[in-house]
């Protein structure tokens, strides 16, 4: 049996634009998705820092290195330049691995740099 677990999270993320005439989704920091599991297209949810709201969506690569953290389209309603969010990204896991899972918490510094992972 298979059971959704949370993988990885991107702690304390700053969205840095809101473009409602746009398609898409949440454009993300491209050069963290090796890392954490967050990759293009994947669904994820994001926890609004400071309203507590919950947006599940889907992500769409940003430049390399931009540290962009864009809210799209209806999202766009969601965040705010300046906002904080932390994304979290699930995905199926076999029963068996439930006990010994331990998501991946990427703790995000300013501009949107990667400062810690753990584990590691």
């Amino acid at each position: 049996m298979y059971r959704v677990l949370c993988r990885s999270k991107l702690h304390r993320l700053t969205v840095t634009e809101a473009e409602l005439d746009y398609e898409g989704s949440l454009t993300l920091v491209v050069r963290v998705h090796g890392k954490s599991g967050h990759g293009p297209l994947r669904q994820i949810h994001l926890l609004n820092l400071n309203s507590g709201s919950r947006l599940e969506t889907y992500l769409i690569p940003g430049e390399r290195e931009s540290g962009s953290v864009c809210f799209n389209a209806a999202a766009a309603r969601s965040g705010a330049p300046g906002g904080g969010v932390i994304a979290l990204a699930y995905g199926p896991h076999v029963s068996d691995e439930v006990s010994s899972m331990k998501p991946r918490v990427l703790l995000m510094g300013e501009r949107n740099k990667l400062l810690e992972v753990s584990p590691s």
